[in-house]
């Protein structure tokens, strides 16, 4: 296997090196990027926004104020609009199309409405820029100018150009008809397959970059891993197949993992200054085998980002320790909970919540506000909360589709569980029940027979159905026990679905492709990939809508159909997801001096009740882009991320 020294948060150099040799698509030789942010020559990069689009330079430059920018400007987009329609025009029909989608992001942005609800005005920060009046700027937000907002719009001009660079690196895209389509027969054939073979060579060699836990050398290695832990905790071959002795031996504080792996500096700090101020940490003994002995092999760094906690997450939870179950409530679960343990967003879906830990604690966890400690004692709701939340269920027939969560359930005790199934059952209205759980991914020992044959007895085909809905993050989680796990799931007549969360441990290039791939093969279904969003705390591992969209339609497309079953969403707060593939379901309005996009959500109720949209600011695309090369990554398999709105 291809070593990647640079493949995880181990190594990662300084800030100041990470921008060097990125084509002008993205950044430029031309601009000084190897020194930090504030000492860019930000005069560089406005040199290649005048350039991008001359004649929008000059209404720039010669504006009276900001209206009568933003009028000529309007007048200027609906003249570029009506040439794409032109008989003559020899633009490629699919440049065509990133002209009239630069052309509606652009409206949108400087539309007055937009600069009132976003309390700013990129136009007019624009307008400063090029008469250089932001050097002499009153306010600081336009004095620090980021160079994300310059090559957002960099981009988003060159676009309106029909410059995107998007098919042709050096030229605009004409006009013409592809050898394989003037050809016919068999000739048309193999030029096409030619194609093909190229496109599908190139998505191989991404992914031999991330191997699965069903290698040989890496099963090799986590047999020794295994061993190594068995003996720390005074265990014999056997507890190893036993869920309760890795529940027994759950890993709370830094001390086990010093002894058993290489750590960082900061990843021993962050342990321990987290678990000294009682912020849930937890790694099963199975979970910790999974990760990689030596920090310069590097395959593990999704895995240890999801429990091993950074140091801005712990500050963040130790400031906001009295009132984080209203801080970090990003959902807004307080406002969609009309009964203890019951959270509804949906007509017919509701979740329950009769546990509320795990049998380790994810740090990106979207109720992290929610759990006091790992496998805590007080977990489990009293009798009458779980019956209360149930006799609601009476009370909302039209609810057919519970998602029992929490926490995990499936760490409850197998008794306590199934009285709980026996409850839901009871309710004539209940056709389907999922039970989201992590325990395949970080327990696969707790899917014993005796517990999956429990679970199945449940389901009764063509009345009611029992699915498992769990959350695989990385093609190095998928091994054999996972494997053993999901396929005793399956042979007992229900499905496994998968949730991942797109955070900037699996956004490589092809990194979410392989775990698609690796999912199928042990008979998990990709179910939605979620955009990592909102939650300060966890903002290190956040990553820009562009790229969720890019990825889904550059690299998943590459795919078959059944092995891209996944939806990529955005959860909105208070209302549920918005389907990120339907463009009209959200829209960008600005471009924050920072180069953060903000988007307007639209509910799923769309077209059916008036429910108001929700303003979200992401993630800057050039940040992003500065993780990954510190990470190692070529950013010109980036380049076309800026025309994804």
């Amino acid at each position: 296997m291809e070593k990647r020294k640079s493949a995880g948060k181990a190594e990662k150099p300084a800030k100041k090196v990470i921008h060097t040799r990125i084509i002008d698509d993205v950044f430029t030789d031309a601009v000084d990027t190897v020194k930090p942010r504030f000492q860019v020559n930000i005069d560089a990069y406005l040199e290649r926004l005048w350039e991008a689009s001359p004649d929008i330079s000059e209404i720039l430059k010669n504006a009276e104020d900001l209206e009568s920018a933003r009028n000529n400007i309007y007048h200027y987009l609906e003249k570029a609009e009506r040439r794409i329609f032109d008989v003559d025009n020899d633009l490629h029909i699919l440049e065509k199309s990133t002209v009239r989608e630069a052309i509606r992001v652009l409206k949108s942005i400087i539309g007055p409405v937009n600069e009132y609800r976003t309390k700013f005005s990129a136009l007019d920060l624009l307008i400063k820029l090029a008469k250089g009046e932001h050097k002499s700027a009153e306010n600081e937000s336009e004095q620090n100018i980021a160079p994300g907002f310059i090559l957002e719009f960099i981009n988003l001009f060159r676009g309106l150009e029909g410059r995107s660079n998007i098919y042709f690196e050096s030229k605009q895209a004409k006009k013409g008809i592809p050898d394989f389509l003037q050809l016919t027969g068999r000739a048309a054939s193999e030029a096409r397959t030619s194609i093909l073979n190229e496109l599908s060579s190139n998505m191989q060699k991404y992914l031999r970059k991330y191997p699965s836990g069903l290698e040989e050398e890496v099963i090799h290695w986590r047999k020794a891993n295994k061993k190594r832990i068995l003996k720390y905790f005074n265990g014999e071959e056997k507890d190893w197949d036993n869920y309760q002795w890795h529940l027994k031996n759950v890993i709370k504080d830094a001390t086990p993992l010093i002894e058993l792996i290489e750590l960082t500096e900061e990843q021993k700090k962050a342990i321990d200054r987290a678990a000294k101020n009682k912020i849930p940490v937890g790694i099963t003994p199975y979970y910790l085998s999974l990760m990689d002995s030596k920090l310069n092999i590097g395959y593990d760094h999704a895995i240890r980002a999801q429990v091993i906690p950074p140091p801005e997450y712990v500050d963040a939870l130790i400031e906001s320790k009295e009132n984080r179950g209203i801080q970090f409530d990003f959902m807004g679960e307080h406002d969609t909970s009309p009964v203890d343990l019951v959270t509804r967003r949906y007509p017919g879906i509701a979740i329950v919540k009769p546990y509320n830990t795990c049998a380790q604690i994810c740090v990106y966890c979207q109720r992290n506000w929610e759990i006091d400690e790992v496998l805590d004692p007080k977990a489990l709701a009293r009798k009458e909360e779980i019956k209360r939340a149930l006799q609601w269920l009476d009370e909302n027939p039209a609810v057919g589709d519970v998602l029992i969560t929490g926490g995990d359930p499936c760490v409850m005790n197998t008794n306590t569980l199934k009285e709980v199934l026996q409850q839901i059952c009871s309710k004539k209205q209940v056709y389907r029940i999922r039970i989201g759980s992590r325990t395949p991914v970080v327990l696969p020992q707790r899917w014993n027979k005796e517990f999956v044959d429990m679970i199945a007895s449940f389901q009764q085909p063509g009345k009611r159905q029992i699915s498992i809905i769990t959350h695989f993050e990385h093609s190095y989680e998928v091994t054999p026990e996972a494997m053993e796990a999901v396929q005793r799931i399956r042979k007992a007549g229900m499905m496994v679905y998968n949730q991942e969360v797109f955070t900037v441990e699996n956004s490589r290039r092809f990194e979410t492709v392989k775990l698609r791939l690796d999912l199928k093969a042990i008979g998990v279904d990709p179910y939605y990939t979620f955009n990592m969003k909102g939650k300060e705390e966890t903002s290190k591992y956040m990553v820009p809508i562009a790229r969720i969209l890019q990825e889904r339609k550059e690299e998943a497309r590459l795919l078959p159909g059944l092995d891209r079953t996944d939806e990529p969403v955005f959860n909105v707060p208070k209302l549920g997801k918005n389907q990120l593939m339907a463009w009209q379901d959200h829209r960008l309005v600005m471009i924050l001096p920072n180069g953060a996009r903000v988007y307007e959500f639209h509910p799923w109720e769309k077209n059916i009740q008036p429910v108001p949209p929700y303003n979200y600011v992401d993630v800057p695309i050039y940040d992003y882009l500065e993780e990954l090369a510190a990470r190692g990554e070529n950013i010109r398999d980036y380049r076309n991320i800026w025309f994804y709105y």
